[in-house]
């Protein structure tokens, strides 16, 4: 299948998957797959709960990146996936799975969001989530977000608030289908 992989990172709580969810509004249901990073957090079955909660699931090294790939290159190929699902609660990749089928437009976007999301979705306190920014979030980004910029095509400053660059973006990639007559 010829498709288009859309790549969507930045800062945690940078707007990305606000982002990614405003681009595929603007296409057809049957056009656009999204998927997560946050899906491909590693398996530690291994570790007791306790230890899991103190694991720095900011580090590059916590996501299954190898399974990302290769559910991307089967996508590309035309084949379904079964998606890991993470479950936050337990700290650990959970037994369910999310089916995805291949898609003219695969839109992939990583770690998000994380003060609201974490103290509303989570359950976490606003204590436990500021002391985790300060002492991983924001140094992995630091070291490992901010200087991906210089191989970014393009920077959305507000992320999915930025109605102008959504339209710019969604009509950049339909010209980018068209070409290709992906659809």
């Amino acid at each position: 299948m010829n498709n288009l992989i859309i790549g969507i990172a930045g800062g945690s709580g940078s707007g990305k998957t606000t982002l990614a969810l405003r681009l595929k509004e603007r296409f057809g249901e049957d056009e656009v797959r999204l998927i997560s990073h946050d899906s491909y957090y590693k398996r530690h079955d291994e570790l007791p709960f306790e230890e899991r909660c103190k694991l720095n699931y900011d580090h590059p090294d916590a996501f299954d990146n190898a399974l990302l790939i290769y559910h991307l290159q089967e996508l590309k190929a035309g084949r379904a996936i079964d998606c890991p699902v993470y479950d936050y609660s337990n700290h650990n990749r959970s037994d369910k799975v999310q089916h995805i089928e291949p898609a003219p437009v695969l839109i992939v976007e990583g770690i998000l969001r994380r003060l609201v999301r974490d103290v509303k979705e989570r359950g976490r306190s606003l204590d436990s989530v500021i002391e985790q920014y300060l002492t991983t979030v924001k140094p992995m980004h630091e070291a490992f977000v901010e200087p991906s910029k210089r191989n970014a095509d393009i920077i959305v400053p507000n992320g999915g608030e930025n109605t102008a660059a959504v339209e710019m973006l969604a009509h950049h990639i339909r010209n980018l289908i068209e070409k290709a007559n992906m659809m």
